[in-house]
C-alpha cells in the first residue's frame, strides 16, 4: 500500500493511510489476533459477520 505525500502535508497523508488500512480490514484483523480466540467463539464470530454481510447485500438489492 502506498500513499504519496504532497507539499510536505504529512498529516493529510497519514489520514489517507489510516482510511485505506481501515477499509482493508487491517485494524479489525489486528484486534482479533491480539488474544487467543477459542474455536467455538471464532466460529460464532464468523457466523455473525457472515449474517451482517448478507443483510447488507440484501438491503442494497431492495432499492
Amino acid at each position: 500500500m502506498e500513499v504519496r505525500v504532497i507539499d510536505n502535508d504529512v498529516e493529510k497523508a497519514l489520514k489517507i493511510l489510516k482510511n485505506k488500512l481501515s477499509k482493508s480490514g487491517l485494524f479489525k484483523e489486528l484486534k482479533v489476533r491480539r488474544a487467543y480466540e477459542k474455536p467455538s467463539v471464532k466460529q460464532k464470530r464468523k457466523s455473525i459477520e457472515a449474517q451482517r454481510r448478507l443483510a447488507k447485500v440484501q438491503r442494497r438489492r431492495r432499492f
